[in-house]
C-alpha cells in the first residue's frame, strides 16, 4: 500500500493536527495542577450591557445542576422581569427570589427610602449567604447601592471575608464596582459599552433588557 500523495491541503491539515496536539498537551499539563474547589466572589461591572444577564445565566446553571441558589435584587425590584417570572413560577424549590429594590434612585427621588431598601436587601443577602445549603447567591445591582454609599463597603467586604461559607459563590453586579471589592474578588468581568440601541432612541424591550 503506497503512502498518500501530499498536497497543500493535506499538509495544512497535518500542521493543524500537530498544533492542536501540542496545545492539548500544554492545556492538560495546566489542568493537572488544578485541584479543589472554592466558593468564589464574582463581580460583573462596567458600562456595557450583560452584567445581570450573565449573573442570571449562572443562576440557571445552578438550577440545571440542582444546586440551591438565591437572588436578591437591590434596584429592579419593582420591575416585572422575565428572569423573575421564570424562576418564581418554575424553580422556586431551587431558587429563592427576593426583589428588595424599588427602582433606580432617580425614580424614587427619596434617599431615605432608597437607603432603607438597600439595607433590607443586604440583611436578606446576609441571611441567604450564611445558609450553607444555598450554594450560589446573586446580589443583582448591589454595586449601585455601594456606589451611592447606601451600604458600607467595609461592612460588605468584612462579611464576605469572614462569614461566607467556604463553598458558597456570591456574584455582585452593577456599574462602578468599588475598587476595594474588585481587589478582594476572585473573578471580575468588566462589560465594555461599544454600542447600545438606547442611544438610537430605542427603549428597553422584553427578552433583551428585562
Amino acid at each position: 500500500m503506497t503512502d498518500p500523495i501530499a498536497t497543500p491541503e493535506t499538509d495544512d491539515l497535518a500542521r493543524h493536527a500537530s498544533k492542536m496536539a501540542k496545545k492539548k498537551a500544554a492545556r492538560d499539563k495546566i489542568m493537572a495542577g488544578k485541584e479543589g474547589e472554592k466558593g468564589l466572589i464574582i463581580v460583573h461591572t462596567g458600562a456595557g450591557k450583560g452584567k445581570s444577564s450573565s449573573g442570571f445565566g449562572m443562576i440557571l446553571r445552578c438550577v440545571a445542576h440542582e444546586m440551591p441558589c438565591a437572588v436578591v435584587q437591590f434596584i429592579k425590584g419593582a420591575w416585572d422581569t422575565g428572569e423573575r417570572r421564570l424562576l418564581t413560577e418554575n424553580f422556586s424549590d431551587l431558587c429563592q427570589f427576593h426583589a428588595m429594590g424599588e427602582g433606580f434612585t432617580w425614580e424614587t427621588q427619596d434617599k431615605t427610602r432608597d437607603i432603607a431598601a438597600a439595607r433590607a436587601g443586604w440583611e436578606k443577602a446576609k441571611e441567604l449567604i450564611r445558609d450553607p445549603s444555598i450554594r450560589f447567591v446573586l446580589l443583582d445591582e448591589i454595586n449601585i447601592a455601594l456606589r451611592y454609599d447606601y451600604l458600607d463597603i467595609a461592612e460588605v467586604l468584612d462579611f464576605l471575608k469572614t462569614e461566607k461559607p467556604p463553598l458558597t459563590h456570591v456574584v455582585l453586579t452593577g456599574r462602578n464596582a468599588k475598587e476595594e471589592l474588585i481587589e478582594v474578588a476572585d473573578l471580575v468581568t468588566e462589560m465594555t459599552l461599544i454600542k447600545h440601541p438606547f442611544r438610537s432612541g430605542i427603549k428597553g424591550q422584553p427578552g433583551v433588557e428585562f
